[in-house]
């Protein structure tokens, strides 16, 4: 896994910057209807996406939490007062805080599924019922859009995907959700090109690929071979999952959403 603390300086150019994190804020709450509520981005990074909510959301009240020092440091500058450190494992609130709760780019990273589950468990416990939690899910995926380098990439070792929807969907109905809706959106400018994959490849992107390895070498030589080495592919398309927490007596126009797509 990459040292977001590291990271966390090159975080948003190396990821699609404002492009990436508006497109992103616009998916998401187009699966959470607008009103006065409370809203919660969990593992919020540099707090470039969670920022979009706010400005997207004046009426809203948007808190940020994330585990890596650095990050937080870079979110808190972005939303003074609004960004907590911690574990979204282990959220620092009460129960039924808050009325939306989000994880962008989170599920992927836990490769333990307990993790997934506890992240799920919690985001289930801090929002009220008939709250609403949207996630991102299949990033790995979204990354394959039949390009060249996915041909010379299609060889190499995988994890089984963390946040696979079947999954997610199983752990969210075992804690009390919903499925309420799905969509999916754009990662503006994070095209691949043959360059900038050897660079990821060598810098630990690849989990299962460690930097300097032999294997993680030989692709990074397929790699160099593609033509057109500075040329973008087409850009990712990441998927959206939304549910609502079970409420026997939800109030009408209260982020509510409807199910399909």
């Amino acid at each position: 896994m990459l040292d977001y603390e590291k990271e966390a300086g090159r975080y948003d150019a190396l990821r699609g910057g404002e492009a990436r994190a508006a497109a992103a804020a616009e998916a998401v709450l187009g699966l959470i209807p607008g009103g006065r509520g409370r809203l919660l981005d969990v593992a919020c990074g540099t707090g470039i996406v969670t920022r979009w909510f706010a400005a997207v959301r004046p009426e809203s009240r948007v808190t940020g939490v994330d585990a890596t020092p650095a990050m937080v440091r870079r979110a808190a500058a972005r939303l003074p007062g609004a960004i907590v450190r911690a574990d979204g494992r282990r959220l620092p609130f009460r129960a039924g805080t808050f009325d939306a709760v989000v994880t962008v780019w989170l599920l992927h990273l836990l490769h333990d599924p307990e993790d997934v589950r506890a992240v799920v468990a919690e985001c289930a416990r801090v929002l009220r019922p008939g709250g609403m939690y949207v996630t991102t899910v299949d990033k790995a995926a979204a990354h394959d859009v039949g390009s060249d380098i996915d041909a010379v990439l299609a060889a190499r070792p995988r994890r089984p995907a963390a946040d696979a929807p079947g999954a997610v969907t199983a752990h969210a109905v075992r804690h009390g959700f919903r499925p309420a809706g799905r969509t999916a959106f754009r990662g503006a400018g994070q095209g691949r090109s043959p360059r900038s994959t050897i660079a990821d490849l060598r810098r630990g992107w690849f989990t299962l690929l460690p930097p300097g390895e032999p294997r993680t070498e030989e692709f990074a030589a397929r790699l160099a071979g593609l033509p057109d080495q500075d040329r973008p592919r087409p850009d990712p398309r990441f998927g959206l999952l939304a549910f609502r927490k079970a409420s026997a007596d939800e109030r009408p126009g209260h982020f509510r959403v409807s199910d399909g797509d």
